[in-house]
């Protein structure tokens, strides 16, 4: 399936917000929507399923409404999950947050996405909201959520589906659920098996996202006390090439953003091979295609390789500590 003509092109979403830690937030719990508006996460999601008891969904939506338009969120992504569009809560959910805080909301996280007409449906819902409250149509970016096998399965569609979509998250708690693995603890690799369970699954979904210029998040880790257990699976996503990671609990969000950024070193090597290719495909540098810095020879597909270092320092608001000098003539 094609990428979907919607009238959301008239506007262009942000496919390269940082995104190392997106932060879970109860939104129903006023406390902790005021707790995370000081965290140092990237991205902050207020959450109307899973986070929500069912008694408490209607009510949410309008402490979430309240915390977007009164609360400080600078320089975090702003985020909401409304429910999957098998339950009858989805389409009051965006209606009632899209029209009471569409100015300062920056997406809109769909769960348990199975197929593409899923997001052309939030698609074409938020678009019609736009138009009817004034608001910038396009501006309000998607975020497609895999939970399950035939999610999966359809990931390439998904992917496609809409010009408003900015990543694809793995949701392993109900993925895990959906083709019967045999572990209780999300995010841990299920006894019996002695390689990664997950590898497939992470690799399907970053190559879906890739694929459609997408960001690729991993989900959740539950055992939020051990931080050495989040590093080590966040860190199995990051050297996939996943953009971030979910956090649960303020403890995560340290590791997420060390993890998915660039060491200094890399961040500086990155740095100097552009400056470097950059140098000696000029005039002054004799307008090669290649060249060595130092021990090393870079071409066109080093400036590719240093491009991803150096845009999630930058993102991550890295600083170089070094400084390209062109070599003596």
């Amino acid at each position: 399936m094609s990428a979907h003509p919607s009238a959301a092109a008239t506007s262009s979403v942000d496919r390269l917000r940082p995104r190392r830690s997106c932060l879970a937030v109860p939104g129903s719990n006023p406390r902790f929507l005021e707790k995370a508006q000081g965290l140092a996460a990237d991205q902050v999601f207020l959450d109307l399923e899973d986070a929500c008891a069912p008694l408490a969904k209607e009510g949410a939506r309008h402490t979430i409404v309240d915390a977007l338009n009164n609360g400080d969120w600078t320089g975090k992504t702003r985020v909401v999950r409304v429910n999957d569009w098998t339950t009858h809560w989805t389409y009051r959910d965006v209606i009632t947050v899209v029209e009471g805080a569409g100015p300062n909301l920056d997406c809109v996280m769909l769960p348990k996405v199975q197929d593409a007409q899923q997001v052309i449906a939030l698609d074409l819902l938020l678009t019609q909201i736009e138009k009817t409250m004034g608001f910038e149509v396009g501006r309000i970016g998607i975020e497609a959520q895999i939970e399950n096998a035939r999610g999966l399965v359809n990931v390439d569609e998904i992917a496609a589906a809409s010009p408003r979509l900015e990543t694809i998250i793995f949701g392993p708690a109900d993925f895990m659920a959906s083709i019967n693995m045999k572990s209780l603890v999300v995010g841990e690799q299920p006894p019996g098996y002695p390689a990664d369970a997950y590898h497939y699954i992470l690799m399907r979904i970053l190559m879906a996202a890739r694929a459609n210029d997408l960001q690729a998040i991993d989900g959740p880790y539950l055992q939020i006390r051990n931080v050495d257990g989040y590093r080590q699976v966040a860190g199995r996503a990051a050297a996939l090439g996943f953009d971030g990671k979910w956090v649960l609990h303020p403890g995560q969000v340290e590791a997420a953003n060390e993890v998915f950024s660039p060491s200094q070193e890399d961040y500086d090597h990155a740095e100097l091979i552009l400056d470097a290719y950059e140098w000696c495909t000029s005039e002054a540098g004799g307008r090669k295609g290649s060249a060595m810095l130092g021990d090393e020879m870079i071409d066109e597909a080093s400036r590719k390789m240093a491009l991803v270092i150096s845009g999630k320092g930058r993102a991550a608001g890295m600083t170089r500590t070094s400084k390209f000098e062109p070599p003596a003539a």
